[in-house]
C-alpha cells in the first residue's frame, strides 16, 4: 500500500452525517461525486453514521487530489479509502460502493478485512473486457474508440456518454451526471477511464471474505448481467439482486428499488 495522505478526509471533501451508531461508507463511481447518493442518503442517515467523500479526480477539488502515478491502478484508490478510514479511526463499517468503488472496496477489504462488516456493490465489474469464458461487455476496439472520442472532443463525448450510461429518459439525472463529468479535468477523466476499463481484478474476487450484496440493473451498457452472476459466484456467500430497470446509475434513477433491496439486505446491520 502507498504512502498515506495527510488530512485525507478533508482533501477528498469528506462529509459525515446521520444519527445512527454503526458506520456506513458511501463511495461513488466514475464520473459522479458524492452527490450521487442524494436519493439514498436519507435512508442511510436514519440508520447509520454516514461517511462520504469524492474520489480522487472527482468533485470540486478533483484536480488537487488526483495523482497520475498513485491512481494509475485501483490499488491507489483503495489506499485513499484506507487512509480516510484510519484517519477517522473507523474500526468497522458497512461499505456501499458503486461501479469502480465496488472493486476499490473489495481490494481494501482484502487488505484489511476487519474494517468491513459487509459490502454492497452496485453496478460492479472486476473486468470490462471480454475474455475466454467471460463476458465483460467490451472488446478492445470498443475501448479504443471510447478513449479516442474522449481525447478528440471531451465535451462532445460527455454529451453522448451521459445519456447512454444513465440509460433512461431522466433529464435531471442526465444533467447531474453531465455536470459532474464536466467538472473532471479531461486528461484526468481519460486516465481514470483507462484505469477502470483496463483493470482486471477477477483473480482477487475469491479473496473477499466479507458478506457481499451485489445489486445491478437488468440492462446496463457498462456491466452485463452476466458479470453480476460471475461476481456472486466468485465471492463466497454473495447475494445478487437484479433490478428490473435500465441504466448504470440505479441509486440515482431507481432509488426506490435500491432502497427496497437495502431494507432486505441491511435491515439487520443497522442497529
Amino acid at each position: 500500500m502507498g504512502t498515506p495522505f495527510v488530512d485525507s478526509f478533508e482533501r477528498f471533501n469528506g462529509r459525515r452525517s446521520g444519527a445512527g451508531k454503526p458506520i456506513a461508507v458511501l463511495a461513488h463511481g466514475f464520473g459522479t461525486d458524492q452527490t450521487a447518493w442524494s436519493a439514498l442518503r436519507p435512508w442511510f442517515e436514519q440508520r447509520f453514521e454516514v461517511i462520504s467523500f469524492d474520489l480522487a479526480g472527482c468533485g470540486p477539488r478533483g484536480a488537487e487530489t488526483y495523482d497520475f502515478d498513485r491512481h494509475a491502478s485501483l490499488f491507489g484508490y483503495a489506499d485513499d479509502l484506507l487512509d480516510i478510514l484510519d484517519e477517522l479511526e473507523v474500526e468497522r463499517c458497512t461499505y456501499i460502493g458503486h461501479s469502480m468503488s465496488a472493486m476499490i472496496g473489495a481490494l481494501a477489504s482484502i487488505a484489511r478485512p476487519g474494517l468491513f462488516e459487509r459490502m454492497v456493490m452496485i453496478g460492479a465489474s472486476p473486468r470490462y473486457l471480454d475474455d475466454d469464458g467471460y463476458t465483460g461487455g467490451f472488446k478492445p476496439e470498443d475501448l479504443e474508440n471510447l478513449f479516442d472520442s474522449m481525447s478528440a472532443n471531451y465535451q462532445a463525448w460527455v454529451a453522448g456518454f451521459a445519456p447512454m450510461v444513465v440509460g433512461v429518459e431522466d433529464s435531471e439525472v442526465i444533467a447531474d451526471f453531465s455536470n459532474t463529468l464536466f467538472q473532471m479535468r479531461p486528461d484526468i477523466a481519460l486516465n481514470t477511464s483507462r484505469t477502470i476499463f483496463n483493470s482486471d481484478v477477477r483473480a482477487l474476487a475469491a479473496q473477499v471474505s466479507r458478506p457481499v450484496h451485489v445489486i445491478q440493473t437488468s440492462v446496463d451498457v457498462a456491466v452485463p448481467v452476466a458479470v453480476g452472476h460471475w461476481l456472486a459466484e466468485a465471492i463466497d456467500g454473495a447475494t445478487l439482486d437484479i433490478i428490473d430497470a435500465s441504466g448504470h446509475l440505479p441509486h440515482m434513477t431507481a432509488s426506490g428499488e435500491v432502497i427496497r433491496i437495502l431494507d432486505q439486505r441491511l435491515g439487520g446491520a443497522a442497529r
